[in-house]
């Protein structure tokens, strides 16, 4: 069953329909490699397997993805009749009433939902070391991180646990997660999934629902499942024109792509590694016949981008703190929360609803500078998927919120522009540091062009295969 595991979940669905393999065995299979290896990365952090093997016999055969086991985060995702915890000890106790409508589609496909993976508290940070639940550690070595907010599930995917997870990414962490683990990682167009029916938007547009995978295809397909605009929904993305799983081996042809390996705001120091990646990057782009030069956006450079993004976020994680305690009941006091939360709600109570309402409109301006690049003549902007090289466990200390908050933000100093402008962005897994741990790179088309990044990224695999050395 170890080949059928390191199948992309594309495969996995081939080999179901063509009798290689039952629904039963390939669901037991997953469970147990989670059995095998997740004593020592701790990704799953919520199991459900005999309910998940009960579910088979209800699944239609013609589902498309009839088996396919799938893990869920623990932030976001929501399933009927599961706990959801968010990485934190706030929410024990609670469980879901009703399926997300990503969730629900997922289900209708055939996929088997097997649990639910770890994530830092409420999704906050670069790495996934939650107090509640303990750190998730990187299947290239046990010592690194595997980022975060979306780590628990790069991890399981990178280590053959499933072929796909979800995830989501407010300000980087569908795409650091999948740098650091060596997978493919996607961030859509705001408005291109639902956050319905119990969500309108996260983290006031910042935050986009995704996956994490090891094949361009799979990425392509899962989105295409659960994208598509719900009435009421405050967002809606510009029309694709098609699926994306059809534009995978489709000619992108000949691109204008700017890169930048040094960031143009000045305070974050470069990495040689980091800035090696995006250089072989690029020599590949334009070994595939694009035109690839240095060049980026003006607006990446403004110095004042990172107040408005943090006061934003903050702002969201105290009405967020306020939300969970009308769930549970009771109010969440600052001492319930890690040092990193309750000092970042604390920011965003001292925050008037004025401040908040000039913070989002700078954002907006902000969105229109940064788009004036793609309208100028350019398609893709190449640029690191981190601001960093892989890091160790602890390096974002949880006491020392100064060091915390200024490694952070030269980490996402790639990401989180791209959260704010809400155009969709991939992470691709091309590079290798010297210590033997993935490192991403980072492609950003104009809003509503998930076509064109799953096109070239498709391309850029085919010329470059990817390779996934933790599935053992």
């Amino acid at each position: 069953m170890d080949d059928v595991l390191r199948m992309d979940a594309v495969g996995q669905a081939r080999a179901v329909r063509d009798g290689q393999v039952s629904p039963r065995e390939l669901v037991e299979a997953a469970i147990a490699r989670i059995e095998a290896r997740d004593g020592e990365l701790n990704a799953v952090v919520h199991r459900r397997f005999e309910r998940a093997l009960a579910e088979l016999a209800g699944i239609p055969e013609e589902a498309p993805f009839r088996g396919v086991p799938i893990l869920l985060k623990d932030l976001g995702w929501r399933q009927a009749g599961e706990p959801y915890s968010g990485g934190s000890h706030v929410l024990d106790g609670l469980r879901v009433e009703r399926d997300g409508y990503g969730v629900a589609r997922l289900r209708a496909a055939g996929f088997v939902v097997l649990g639910r993976t770890n994530t830092p508290e409420l999704g906050s940070t670069i790495t996934t070391e939650p107090v509640a639940f303990g750190p998730t550690r990187n299947p290239y070595g046990p010592g690194y991180s595997p980022g975060g907010s979306s780590g628990g599930s790069a991890a399981a995917v990178a280590a053959g646990m499933v072929a796909v997870a979800t995830a989501s990414d407010g300000g980087g962490s569908i795409r650091i997660p999948a740098s650091l683990c060596g997978l493919v990682g996607l961030k859509p167009t705001r408005g291109r999934i639902s956050f319905g029916p119990d969500g309108g938007e996260g983290w006031s547009g910042f935050s986009c629902p995704g996956f994490v995978t090891r094949s361009v295809r799979d990425t392509a397909a899962a989105l295409d499942l659960v994208s598509g605009f719900r009435p009421g929904d405050p967002y809606d993305a510009p029309a694709l024109p098609g699926p994306l799983a059809g534009e995978v081996g489709a000619d992108p042809g000949r691109l204008r792509v700017g890169f930048v390996t040094r960031h143009p705001r000045g305070d974050v120091p470069e990495d040689p590694e980091v800035s090696e990646a995006v250089t072989r990057a690029a020599g590949l782009l334009e070994a595939l016949g694009h035109d690839v030069g240095p060049s980026w956006p003006e607006a990446l450079g403004d110095a004042g981008f990172p107040l408005r993004f943090g006061a934003v976020v903050a702002d969201n994680l105290a009405a967020e703190i306020e939300n969970i305690g009308s769930w549970r009941g009771r109010p969440v006091e600052l001492t319930e929360l890690e040092p990193r939360n309750a000092e970042l709600v604390r920011a965003g109570r001292a925050h008037s609803a004025a401040q908040h309402i000039l913070a989002v409109q700078w954002i907006d301006a902000f969105r229109r500078r940064m788009a004036a690049w793609w309208e100028s003549g350019y398609d893709l902007l190449l640029a690191p998927s981190l601001g960093v090289a892989p890091f160790e466990l602890g390096w974002i200390p949880p006491h020392d919120l100064s060091v915390a908050s200024g490694r952070t933000a030269r980490a996402v100093a790639y990401t989180s522009p791209v959260n704010a402008t809400g155009q969709p962005a991939i992470s691709l897994p091309l590079h290798v540091s010297r210590s033997g741990l993935p490192v991403g790179v980072q492609l950003v088309a104009a809003a509503g062009r998930e076509d064109l990044l799953v096109r070239v990224a498709a391309q850029v695999e085919a010329a470059r295969p990817f390779t996934h050395a933790a599935l053992g």
